[in-house]
């Protein structure tokens, strides 16, 4: 890498920040600024390849997994979401009875399962905290990640209980960890552009923080290629990786690309390919304390995620089983989203990587 690095075409100030990735220190968010906006692609792809490679070795993860969204009518009215909607025709709220024949239908097919939806206004934590109950009572072994920092925010309010105090609760009725969705852009003047009436950057953060203390790990995610600039981005990434200086309670990034179907911002066009992967790349590479990068098939398609691969991805997310709504609703290639193990195994070997089934925590449950 370091050959590749004194041969390219680049700029005295590039092949210093080069260099830094290469030796595993830490670069700025003016040096990530001008990575990104001023290498080639490959340049960059080969850099976070680089260090997925120091990482996490020739290893892809995925895991067993299902969603479970119980509605889609919701407290907000996010510009960008294309999944809320408030009109019967388009509205759904599952029973817990319903949830929880879901869970039992799959019988040992899953490790995890995965529970996330909108801000429903009749349901508080109790609810929720049932809901918890009963997947665990259907399957005890089952992994379960609940519920964004939006949804709990809102339902712990409603119950008269602190974020600690809602935490609590929901860990004693079986939450194991948090997703990573409702982060969308930290800044905040954009964030009030596009999600005015949902949590803050400082709230979304505070909770993640909490979750930690409480020994509840999570993930991190991005919304990107709406109106946010570059300088946004590394700054949402700058914001995540100082709170896992302190708090090491991330597992993994998850960048979100914005997909403009059946939305208050359709007018925008979607980012292309290119800069998807400059922006895996780059995640990885300014992320040096996360352990995982994940590319979220479902809303990139199983192509873009295969792809990612060569630009620092390690984690494939799992098989769904065509029980997500969220990016079909937006306007995603796979309307039905699945994926078999065989097919994951397959698209890993075609990009020469080993693909190793994990749980929710990244521990290797077969290879």
């Amino acid at each position: 890498m370091i050959e590749l690095i004194e041969k390219a075409n680049i700029s005295s100030s590039l092949r210093l920040i080069a260099l830094k990735v290469v030796e595993g220190s830490r670069i700025s968010k003016a040096e990530a600024i001008e990575l990104y906006n001023e290498s080639e692609l490959g340049f960059i792809g080969a850099l976070a390849d680089h260090v997925r490679k120091r990482l996490n070795g020739t290893l892809v993860y995925y895991n067993r997994n299902i969603h479970i969204e119980p509605t889609n009518i919701c407290v907000y009215d996010c510009n960008f979401c294309s999944y809320s909607h408030h009109s019967s025709s388009t509205s759904w709220e599952f029973s817990l009875d319903e949830m929880a024949a879901k869970v039992r239908e799959m019988g040992n097919e899953i490790t995890e399962v995965h529970i996330v939806g909108a801000v429903h206004p009749a349901r508080d934590i109790h609810y929720y905290g049932e809901l918890i109950a009963r997947v665990r009572a259907e399957k005890p072994e089952v992994h379960i990640k609940a519920f964004t920092v939006i949804e709990i925010e809102y339902m712990a309010q409603r119950a008269g209980m602190s974020i600690e105090e809602g935490l609590r609760y929901l860990k004693v009725k079986g939450l194991d960890s948090i997703p990573g969705g409702g982060a969308e852009i930290f800044n905040e003047a954009i964030r009030e552009k596009i999600c005015g009436k949902k949590s803050t950057a400082k709230a979304w953060l505070e909770v993640h923080e909490t979750a930690h203390r409480l020994g509840i790990p999570s993930n991190a995610t991005i919304l990107y290629g709406h109106i946010e600039t570059i300088e946004d981005r590394i700054d949402h990434l700058d914001r995540l990786r100082n709170l896992q200086d302190q708090t090491g309670g991330f597992n993994a990034f998850i960048p979100l690309k914005y997909r403009n179907k059946n939305n208050e911002m359709s007018w925008i066009e979607e980012a292309s390919v290119t800069e998807d992967m400059r922006n895996f790349a780059i995640s990885r590479i300014y992320l040096d304390n996360f352990p995982h990068i994940k590319a979220y098939w479902p809303m990139i398609g199983k192509h873009m995620a295969a792809l990612a691969l060569s630009f620092g991805v390690d984690d494939l997310d799992g098989t769904i089983n065509d029980s997500t709504k969220i990016y079909s609703m937006a306007g995603a290639d796979d309307q039905s989203p699945s994926m078999s193990v065989e097919e994951i195994r397959a698209m890993c070997l075609r990009s020469g990587r080993s693909a190793v089934e994990r749980d929710s925590l990244y521990n290797i449950i077969s290879v």
